[in-house]
């Protein structure tokens, strides 16, 4: 991977890392439940680990087929994966919930592989994946799934370690100096923009492909 693609990894992971959905929030109101830092920290690895096996799902089943020929496949039905979800996502008014609080890392980690899942996180790499070069003289083949794999695998663990970095941030941030409140004076629906980025970024891997 280039470094640019590396960058722009990086900055979808810092930008979900951004979104209160993706879990710093739920981290914030686990630490103000039990009135404890600590909890705070604890929620947030197994978080990015069912956010790393979402997009990593995505991540590695994109680079385990692609080709040359499959390449323009991808990006086709990717574009359109991308622009539909993004509607979606702008046009309704559903959200998860989560009816409790008391939930062991297993339980934290499958609401965030879900949360994930359902906010298309995975999507979001997708025209960074099909962007990049294929390698090793496969051209016209598909490549063999556990080599092909892993540049996914890859790209999928930086951005997560970007999405975690940032999440954690925030959520030590809001815990220690600004507090929930700020939140209901100042709040910015982070999915509503996260919903015009999957449409734009799927009408821009249209136009390439």
């Amino acid at each position: 991977m280039t470094v640019g693609t590396l960058a722009t990894l990086a900055a979808l992971g810092a930008f979900h890392g951004l979104n209160p959905a993706m879990g710093w929030l739920f981290a914030v109101a686990r630490g103000l439940q039990e009135r404890s830092r600590s909890a705070l920290l604890k929620a947030l690895p197994p978080i990015a680990a069912g956010h790393l096996a979402s997009v990593g799902i995505v991540a590695a089943l994109v680079t385990a087929t692609r080709s040359v020929t499959a390449s323009t496949v991808l990006a086709v039905v990717g574009g359109v994966l991308l622009v539909g979800f993004g509607l979606w996502r702008l046009l309704s008014e559903r959200h998860f919930r989560w009816a409790g609080m008391r939930l062991s890392a297993a339980q934290l980690a499958g609401w965030s592989f879900l949360m994930s899942s359902a906010h298309g996180a995975g999507l979001m790499l997708l025209p960074v994946l099909v962007a990049e070069p294929v390698s090793g003289g496969h051209s016209g083949h598909l490549a063999a799934a556990p080599v092909g794999a892993l540049p996914g695998l890859a790209a999928a663990g930086v951005h997560t370690v970007a999405m975690f970095g940032t999440a954690l941030a925030v959520a030590v941030l809001v815990y220690e100096v600004l507090g929930v409140g700020v939140l209901r004076r100042a709040w910015f629906n982070v999915d509503r923009l996260w919903a015009g980025v999957l449409v734009a970024a799927g009408l821009v891997t249209l136009i390439r492909a």
